[in-house]
């Protein structure tokens, strides 16, 4: 079913309908049924509105540019504290058992951050569409079914060097939108080495782009990043991750070597950069067959891609960034201790957007578990001096590294290779899997068939999630005047001004939370007169502004005092800049705000990101902060504790207030209950490309009793 665009007017607020319905003229109930009293009091215009500046709680923001903002301090400092307390489970471990059942909980963690494994391996139908002859080895054109018609094109490069048996590696492309040919070239140095190699398509790159335009013949997003963003923003809906389908297509690889009478079984290895060097840590890390692992250009300390994300690499990768990585005590560094005692070696960059620091702590960390049971020689580190690259220094090494652990014999320096073209690589007909196979199955069927399967199990309520790990317990909190600290567990308020719009006072405040955080608040009051209590009023925009005035006043004319905030990370807590993301067309020359709320590559999309890998999703972030406002409301107010509060949302925001309400029952909303939402199932299951970023709660949509 279509998502169109309606609108009901609702107690004097125009209120956007996000999901899911029309909307005709006679759907629009009558406001009078709605307000349940007497006739609506005359609607103020925004040419009544007070200045700007009343609405302003915070200084105006400075020059657009990079800014290390207060939320971005709070998720940084979470994630340092998670990884502390990883740090201290890891050094409990007093003997090898010890670090073998740790080793055996990274490992199921990991499993259960991607959602799983497929359980059947299928036929995989391998066919070979073409080959190429070249000096010393050929390429072989393959293509396989890593599930029934989930299409893998994939290059095989074969050496011509008198062996019957070859080692096998293989080469899992990074971010390039031409996929697997980007590394053509360490693939022949490879096979010219005498290993036989495998380099396939991730899914949305080179010949499998998943929202193909063949008339126009270009992805409808791009095939680096952006069609990454898409499909892993659903998979999360679905309690999974992209990562879950990129690590099957590895898996049927390996299973595709080993059907291979020149592939010697038990010398098999993984080699590859950037999104590739996070496929062979994970493939490495959860394929015990694969003995040899060289991620380049990935390995970090995660608090540090918490950290820098925004500034040095914004581009979208939602299969890296697993739920809880950092929270449940896994990081990168866990990722390498699963291979224990295989050998490992770490490629990096010194100028790489992945910092070396955190290369070299995790690195020193695995390493100490290896030289403390006797296996310290088959660890290393590389690194080389150059940006985000597989530097031929770093190459030579690993192939150094390459054939001491597969028993080939030594040999020094890179053999020259050859120059093929994309059309030269090239293995459907087309240049594309869905036009060449139009019945074949997109990720967007699989997430679906996902959703629909996982929804049938035993599941969570969003209350139930909510107050899972890392509740904030809010409730419990104490509320007080701000005194220049903000202890972790209380609220401090800071009065800011006040202002006058005829009979309506305007009161500013921030609340100082959870150490780090400001929380810009407006109560729009009459002095004695809310006969109807206390509302809160929010939208996704930001707190209320002077185009919100007609909205405010209306109430208050009601009978409300109202107070209104802004959600960390938006409205006045904004970051003032705008990334450069190849996901986001043109963000440079676009509209700030959408610019900054782009679900495909934006600031706000990062901070989503990183709420994911500390464990507390962004959208339940924004639950806590609506019960801190509530609680300082029912701090400031002495007779609304006996009263429910009441919600008044606007547009995308609408669908918060219906969420909170299953977090908190009591409250009331000031819309009919029939009112339309975004449906979380309903995304997965129609694989709708595009919604609101802040609305992202992983397992959403299979949640029990979600609101319709």
């Amino acid at each position: 079913m279509n998502c169109s665009i309606g609108v009901r007017l609702v107690r004097g607020m125009a209120v956007a309908m996000v999901c899911a319905v029309s909307v005709t003229a006679q759907d629009l109930p009558n406001v009078r049924q709605l307000t349940d009293h007497g006739s609506v009091p005359p609607v103020a215009s925004r040419e009544d509105a007070p200045p700007a500046e009343a609405f302003r709680v915070l200084s105006p923001a400075g020059a657009e540019g990079p800014q290390v903002t207060l939320y971005l301090l709070y998720q940084t400092a979470l994630a340092w504290n998670e990884d502390e307390l990883r740090r201290d489970r890891w050094s409990k471990v007093r003997n090898e058992d010890d670090l073998l059942r740790l080793r055996a909980e990274l490992r199921e963690s990991l499993l259960g951050m991607i959602g799983g494994l497929p359980t059947e391996k299928t036929d995989l139908h391998a066919t070979t569409t073409g080959t190429i002859s070249a000096t010393g080895f050929h390429i072989e054109k393959l293509i396989y079914q890593s599930l029934p018609g989930f299409y893998v094109t994939a290059l095989v490069y074969v050496p011509e060097n008198g062996d019957k048996v070859h080692p096998a590696i293989l080469v899992p492309a990074g971010h390039a939108e031409n996929g697997k040919d980007h590394y053509a070239a360490l693939c022949q140095r490879l096979a010219l080495r005498g290993y036989l190699v495998i380099s396939w398509d991730p899914v949305g790159q080179g010949e499998r782009s998943q929202f193909w335009d063949a008339k126009a013949k270009k992805s409808h997003y791009n095939l680096v990043c952006g069609e990454h963003a898409v499909m892993g923003n659903l998979a999360y809906l679905a309690g999974a991750n992209l990562a879950r389908w990129e690590i099957w297509d590895g898996m049927r690889a390996v299973d595709y070597l080993l059907t291979r009478s020149d592939v010697d079984g038990e010398r098999i290895s993984i080699t590859g950069t950037s999104g590739g060097g996070f496929q062979a840590a994970l493939l490495g890390a959860l394929d015990e067959r694969i003995k040899v692992v060289i991620p380049s250009c990935y390995i970090t300390a995660l608090p540090m891609r918490v950290e820098n994300r925004i500034f040095a690499d914004s581009e979208s990768d939602p299969e890296q960034d697993l739920v809880g990585l950092i929270s449940k005590g896994v990081d990168h560094a866990g990722m390498l201790l699963t291979m224990y005692p295989r050998a490992v070696m770490v490629a990096t960059a010194t100028l790489d957007f992945f910092p070396v620091q955190g290369a070299h702590s995790s690195y020193s960390e695995v390493s100490s578990f290896y030289k403390r049971f006797g296996h310290g020689d088959r660890i290393e580190f590389v690194e080389s001096y150059n940006r985000h690259e597989y530097s031929l220094g770093n190459q030579e090494a690993a192939l150094r590294f390459l054939d001491h652990f597969n028993g080939m014999p030594v040999r020094h320096g890179l053999p020259p290779v050859i120059e093929f073209s994309d059309a030269d690589l090239r293995v459907t007909r087309s240049g594309q899997v869905l036009v060449d196979f139009p019945e074949g199955q997109t990720v967007l069927q699989l997430i679906g068939a996902y959703s629909a399967e996982a929804s049938h199990r035993s599941r969570n309520t969003l209350a139930e999630l909510y107050r899972s790990e890392q509740d904030p317990d809010i409730a419990s909190w104490t509320v007080g005047r701000y005194a220049g600290t903000s202890p972790a567990r209380e609220v401090r308020w800071e009065a800011r001004g006040s202002s006058a719009a005829g009979a309506v006072q305007i009161d500013r405040y921030v609340l100082h939370h959870s150490t780090y955080l400001e929380m810009p608040l407006l109560h729009f009051h009459e002095e004695g007169n809310h006969p109807r209590g206390a509302i809160l009023w929010f939208s996704l925009e930001g707190k209320a502004s002077e185009k919100d005035w007609p909205q405010i006043s209306s109430l208050i004319s009601e009978g409300y005092e109202v107070y209104s905030f802004d959600f960390r990370g938006l409205g006045e807590t904004r970051m003032n800049y705008r990334v450069d993301s190849s996901g986001v067309s043109s963000p440079a020359q676009g509209n700030f705000e959408e610019a900054y709320v782009n679900p495909l590559g934006g600031v706000l999309a990062d901070y989503v990101y990183n709420s994911l890998l500390t464990g507390r999703p962004y959208f339940l972030q924004l639950m806590d902060d609506l019960k801190i406002a509530e609680l300082f409301v029912r701090n400031r107010d002495s007779h609304l504790p006996q009263e429910p509060l009441a919600l008044a949302a606007t547009g995308e925001a609408y669908t918060l207030a219906i969420r909170f309400q299953e977090i908190e029952p009591q409250v009331t909303i000031l819309t009919p209950d029939s009112a339309p939402i975004l449906s979380w199932s309903t995304l997965a299951a129609q694989g709708r490309e595009q919604w609101p970023i802040a609305l992202l709660m992983p397992s959403g949509a299979i949640l029990k009793e979600e609101s319709k």
